[in-house]
């Protein structure tokens, strides 16, 4: 899923574009000086990549540098041991839970005592 802007006439639209198999799919959003589109599409933006306000988290590495989906291991590990609130919110929005929660069990950088509050965060009970 993208967002792209067409230019028809003086005026610029956004449309969501998703690809059904074979098939690529336009979804018309709105124009693009509507605040809600505008909100949208920053939104997905910052889904994109890392964000600045918590790009200190990746202080070993530069922030462009970091790709979401080949550094997904790397990145909810930096969140869940040395993140906050804001990092959590914006995690959850990159990754599904059920994603976060594998990497929380199977990691061995996060620390134990992160570990035991994510697990209780998200309700992930040992057998």
């Amino acid at each position: 899923m993208s967002i792209i802007a067409k230019k028809i006439g003086n005026r610029e639209y956004a449309y969501l574009v998703v690809r059904e198999g074979k098939r690529v799919i336009h979804k018309y959003l709105g124009a693009m000086d509507n605040p809600d589109v505008v909100k949208l599409v920053a939104d997905r933006e910052a889904a994109t990549t890392v964000p600045k306000n918590i790009s200190y988290l990746f202080w070993d590495t530069k922030r462009e540098g970091i790709h979401l989906k080949r550094n997904a291991r790397y990145i909810i590990e930096r969140v869940l041991d040395y993140g906050n609130i804001d990092a959590l919110a914006w995690l959850q929005r990159v990754y599904p839970v059920q994603v976060i929660i594998n990497v929380l069990s199977l990691s061995r950088n996060i620390s134990e005592k992160s570990r035991n509050f994510w697990k209780i965060w998200f309700g992930v009970l040992d057998a």
